[in-house]
């Protein structure tokens, strides 16, 4: 019996033992397991997702809450629960902008100071250029680019995928057909322009219309991204620029425009605010929207021949008045500390490098020579602008003033170029700033009109090329005090000078007929093979004199044709 005991109460004890272990081995195991979970389990980043929309040609006047009879509901509710910028300026066109957005430098410091990139020279934006996209890359963001990129693409290393960007999808010209996406920038000079990552998206096009077909774009790619981790998106719309081209459900919202150009115009804003409401509603799906800042811009003014409106603006997209480089633009966060409000802060495109590279958390190096301030807390917290002034542009090649000279310009600057400043409330003018009437909305009535001021025609001063505004006093530049305040403008012109003296050479090579679409498969694309990228780089920077020789030459061939 004793030895029956002794035994079960041996065994007894044996299991108790071995359960012990066991649960103890279980529970360790468990714990680690638990443990592990916890640790592979991705905390959200603490960076803010950054998304960027920028339009094409949108007007001052070309959105709801600047009175405009253009339904733009969703724009105007994103602007009004965070903050719109009412100083807020950009380039008068879309190379010049673009690239100050993703540089933050001015086109004197990157030769791009005239015009814009031609589809057909050989030029882009300088590769020694750190862009916005590699800082916030090297600070551990993805970056993605839909849409328009208009910075050139000679050769493969100016194509947006590197320049910094994980992905891109869209068009590298400045404009196309929305549908078909062809364009043709002379007569034989004809191609297809849709691209995924470095080559023709062939197959990605459907013929769907291109505000439609880039959001969407756009909505896939926050649906594939993990929204722990920080995204760059850069959504770059071919809209609101022309062709003129909308879907037809748009078109009827507008029946009572009788401007067909204003008309369709109309149309095509409504479907870019409904592009950014469904962008807007895939944020909040897919879990960006609570750490996310969205910024919202025009890349220039409005041109009223195709359309848009900046009124009660002075000009139009293309010149240095207030209406060319006045832009409508918004942020919208909810990580704003200071929501629904309506900022004067001095803000140029510019400033868009430093802000979200430091609010991403990368880091800004003294060399590169920024000409951008950080203005987040000018924006999010209402505080002063870091800016105090504004180099809209010199541009030597630009000396349409039949009468400017250095006399105009006190012997400190030739009035005959084309150059514009802001200092604090003062703007100066020198050259051709472009066309100057103030073009009120093709929908008023001449009866309104009869009795206003703004629709009476302009007419220079023979003699005229210099001009001076108190422009945050007088914001349509209706009264020049150049004749008035002379010591201003002197100190502006010396301001102007020693701006001229950091300014790169011009970048503005000819026609490279190589380019052409027919010889590149039907495609617009790069051109140049290595060979030719290891020519004399002074190709890209066209020497000046020459060129004022050449036209000089060209006119005397005119004179003589005529004669």
């Amino acid at each position: 019996m004793r030895g029956r005991m002794g035994r079960s109460t041996f065994l007894l004890t044996l299991l108790t033992t071995f359960s012990g272990i066991v649960n103890s081995t279980y529970g360790t195991w468990k714990s680690s397991i638990h443990s592990n979970r916890v640790n592979n389990v991705e905390k959200p980043s603490s960076q803010p997702h950054i998304v960027f929309i920028m339009v094409d040609d949108q007007g001052f006047r070309d959105v709801g809450y600047h009175g405009s009879e253009i339904k733009t509901p969703t724009l105007d509710r994103l602007a009004a629960a965070g903050v719109k910028l009412e100083n807020y300026y950009v380039q008068p066109l879309c190379s010049p902008s673009r690239s100050q957005l993703m540089t933050g430098r001015y086109q004197i410091h990157t030769g791009l100071q005239h015009s814009i990139i031609r589809p057909s020279q050989p030029n882009c934006l300088p590769l020694e250029n750190i862009t916005l996209p590699q800082k916030l890359k090297n600070a551990g963001y993805s970056t993605h680019m839909v849409g328009k990129w208009h910075l050139g693409f000679y050769k493969r290393g100016c194509m947006p995928t590197q320049r910094g960007f994980d992905t891109f999808f869209g068009s590298l010209l400045g404009s196309g057909d929305y549908y078909s996406h062809y364009k043709c920038d002379s007569p034989g000079m004809c191609g297809y322009d849709l691209h995924e990552g470095e080559e023709a998206a062939w197959e990605q096009d459907h013929g769907i219309y291109s505000t439609i077909m880039y959001t969407q774009k756009a909505i896939n790619i926050l649906a594939s991204h993990n929204p722990k981790r920080p995204i760059f998106l850069y959504l770059a719309y071919q809209a609101v620029h022309s062709p003129l081209q909308v879907p037809a459900r748009y078109l009827e919202r507008y029946k009572s425009i009788p401007n067909l150009h204003r008309r369709k115009y109309a149309a095509m804003v409504s479907c870019l605010d409904e592009a950014v409401r469904n962008l807007t509603l895939a944020l909040k799906q897919y879990g960006y929207y609570d750490n996310m800042v969205m910024v919202y811009s025009s890349d220039n003014g409005g041109q009223p021949m195709a359309g848009g409106s900046n009124w009660p603006l002075r000009g139009s997209k293309g010149t240095y008045w207030e209406g060319g480089i006045r832009a409508v633009g918004f942020v919208h966060s909810p990580l704003l500390v200071k929501k629904g409000t309506r900022s004067r802060a001095l803000i140029h495109i510019t400033d868009w490098y430093p802000t979200l590279v430091m609010l991403g958390e990368g880091t800004l190096d003294e060399n590169q020579n920024l000409d951008g301030y950080d203005v987040w807390e000018a924006i999010s917290e209402g505080r002063r602008s870091p800016r105090l002034d504004i180099l809209h542009n010199i541009d030597p090649v630009y000396t349409k003033a039949k009468n400017g000279s250095w006399k105009a310009g006190y012997g400190i600057w030739n009035t005959a170029i084309q150059a514009a400043l802001r200092v604090g409330d003062w703007k100066l003018l020198t050259g051709v700033p472009g066309y100057s009437d103030w073009i009120p909305p093709q929908t008023f009535s001449k009866l309104l009109l009869a009795n206003r001021w703004h629709n009476e025609r302009v007419k220079w001063d023979r003699g005229k090329s210099i001009w001076l505004f108190n422009i945050t006093a007088d914001p349509y530049e209706r009264v020049d005090l150049s004749r008035r305040y002379p010591h201003v403008v002197k100190k502006m012109l010396i301001r102007l000078l020693r701006y001229n003296k950091t300014a790169v050479p011009c970048r503005y090579p000819p026609k490279d007929y190589r380019s052409n679409p027919q010889y590149n498969g039907g495609v617009w694309g790069p051109w140049y093979t290595n060979d030719d990228e290891d020519e004399d780089d002074n190709l890209l920077s066209y020497d000046l004199e020459q060129m004022k020789s050449w036209k000089k030459a060209k006119r005397r061939g005119k004179f003589k044709r005529k004669t």
